[in-house]
């Protein structure tokens, strides 16, 4: 997969899809491919579930992490570091952008999007969870995804299943999702990048694009 990687991956989707986890993921999956990689957390909309919660792995894994000066903190404050934009206009290394939840977290990539489209190397990934309230039909997942791209003013190119009841998530509960997941990319013409899962219920899977993910316990909650 990582052969086949965009300099910039985007995740985006509506709350509680798990985004901020398959982003910790990939941006993990890139490095021990040899990439170059950087990831940026542009979510100023939900403070609690952050990428910065994985500050230390990523800085193990040799990772640079851009988030919000008060990621973490009591403080919510709707500003992104201006070292994003150098994330979006240096080309030497992978970028990894975890936006915020639905339309309103989508806002803050608007700003970014001249310098992608200009360059034209990236992919923006649909995370969807069947298993979330306001994303229990194709049809539902497919308005989050045009609110989304209408907030943003860029185009989805890919869709992961990342369909999970949290920690109770088994093989079965994932695979009753692909009949969802394909309506969706029929519905919206968009393939099925990945069908997500924590690796142990990954093994059990029969899906294709299958990928594999630590889940960490502040993730691995129903209610993120």
């Amino acid at each position: 997969m990582s052969a086949m990687a965009k300099r910039i991956t985007i995740f985006a989707g509506h709350y509680g899809s798990g985004k901020t986890n398959l982003a910790v993921n990939y941006a993990l999956h890139l490095r021990r491919a040899g990439e170059a990689v950087k990831i940026a957390d542009l979510d100023i909309v939900n403070p609690y579930f952050r990428t910065k919660d994985s500050a230390r792995e990523l800085e193990e894994a040799g990772i640079p992490l851009i988030s919000p000066a008060f990621a973490n903190s009591n403080v919510d404050l709707p500003a992104l570091p201006q070292e994003i934009y150098g994330l979006v206009q240096q080309r030497d290394f992978k970028v990894i952008l975890d936006v915020g939840g639905d339309d309103r977290g989508a806002y803050a990539l608007g700003r970014y999007v001249p310098y992608i489209l200009e360059e034209n190397d990236y992919e923006m990934i649909f995370v969807t969870n069947f298993y979330r309230p306001l994303t229990t039909t194709p049809e539902d997942a497919l308005e989050v995804m045009r609110e989304i791209e209408d907030a943003c003013k860029i185009r989805f190119t890919a869709i992961a299943n990342n369909s999970n009841l949290g920690n109770l998530t088994t093989a079965q509960n994932v695979e009753a999702t692909r009949e969802k997941a394909q309506t969706l990319s029929r519905l919206s013409g968009l393939p099925i990048l990945m069908t997500s899962a924590q690796q142990e219920v990954a093994r059990n899977l029969s899906c294709d694009n299958i990928f594999p993910m630590i889940l960490q316990e502040k993730y691995y909650d129903i209610k993120e």
